[in-house]
């Protein structure tokens, strides 16, 4: 029963005292136990997890989004499924007891397995249009920042800040459960696409991170990860721990990062000192005043190289196609064509220096 039996029977009188009905573990339950738990305590017992799916479930406003949820809730419920059947089944020993519980327990079964195949036939497709987005993404030249972080540490007021996108915010827990891409200016060097993401929580259920894969792919392929942390957070290491986890669950641990403390705006002299002398390299910011903003930007900028330097550089005139390129990438300022190459004199931004380090003359 995940405690003991007599922890049980005190927490049974707990729940006729208080005339609750509901409990809720914060913790996973295996099937097992939650059907006992069940019947000790006479009331609808939910674990962790399928609150949590309950919570994506309110929120989700997409097909994507709904999707997602749909498979997540159905992973969880397919081995949950035993109990109910029994309860609807009259079993014996002999031949001639199987009963019709039986029988709509494999037939649920099936329908749930032919759905879930169902669902993730639809996911792969919306895998297959996210990653032809993101190739699109990649020829417009424009660098891919990723915001991530704890549920509720104000990514998405962050995000409409940068962008000026105007989404929803909230309050609440997971409130952005699609992701939202919007360019982004950051100064006169150049412009670069914000992406929104889901939140995480401390003990992540795994069927939602298999589930909203996606979703969260679009920070794996970011150049630069934004680790939002709520700095007024009662534990905020806690959070940046459960963070951490589920990027190296996604693969995305090993992303170039910055770590911003949002919500400074909460925090009093006391608790900004010692923000300060734990950490020292984060951006301090809040998105709500508007404060450290603009060094925020800078901030970007720099770790996404946009700086612009001159250069020249050589094509041989069978690779036009890379010259013409430059005049996406950065601002041209002569060309020449001389013999079998064509020569550029272009400011390009720093990032792109490195992949076109051969042509440099």
């Amino acid at each position: 029963m995940f405690i003991g039996r007599g922890k049980a029977v005190d927490i049974a009188r707990a729940i006729e005292n208080a005339d609750a009905d509901i409990v809720v573990f914060d913790d996973e339950l295996s099937p097992a136990q939650q059907r006992n738990l069940e019947r000790v305590f006479a009331r609808k017992t939910l674990d962790r997890t399928q609150l949590i799916l309950d919570i994506f479930a309110m929120r989700a406003r997409t097909r994507e989004g709904r999707l997602q949820v749909e498979l997540a809730q159905l992973e969880y419920l397919l081995p949950r499924l035993a109990g109910r059947g029994v309860l609807l089944s009259r079993l014996g020993a002999g031949i001639g007891t199987r009963g019709p519980g039986e029988t709509l327990l494999e037939t649920d079964r099936r329908r749930i397995r032919r759905r879930i195949q169902s669902v993730r036939a639809e996911l792969d497709d919306v895998r297959r249009q996210r990653r032809t987005c993101r190739e699109g993404r990649g020829r417009s030249a424009l660098p891919i920042v990723a915001l991530v972080g704890y549920t509720n540490a104000g990514k998405s007021t962050l995000f409409n800040v940068l962008t000026s996108a105007g989404t929803e915010v909230s309050n609440r827990l997971f409130m952005t459960l699609d992701p939202l891409i919007r360019r982004c200016r950051l100064d006169a060097a150049g412009d670069a696409l914000l992406v929104d993401t889901v939140g995480f929580i401390h003990k992540l259920p795994h069927q939602l991170v298999a589930a909203f894969r996606a979703t969260l792919e679009e920070a794996t392929e970011a150049d630069l990860i934004v680790h939002v942390m709520d700095a007024s957070a009662e534990e905020p290491r806690t959070q940046e721990a459960a963070v951490q986890r589920a990027l190296e669950a996604l693969g995305a641990a090993d992303q170039p990062r910055i770590r911003v403390f949002n919500k400074i705006d909460r925090l009093d002299s006391r608790k900004r000192a010692r923000l300060d002398a734990e950490d020292a390299s984060g951006v301090r910011v809040s998105a709500r005043s508007g404060e450290g903003v603009k060094e925020l930007r800078r901030k970007l900028t720099e770790r996404l190289a946009l700086r612009f330097r001159a250069v020249w550089l050589r094509f041989p005139i069978g690779r036009q196609d890379e010259a013409f390129r430059i005049y996406r990438l950065g601002r041209v300022l002569a060309h020449e064509t001389t013999g079998h190459e064509v020569r550029i004199h272009a400011e390009l931004p720093e990032r792109w220096l490195e992949r076109y380090k051969e042509n440099l003359i």
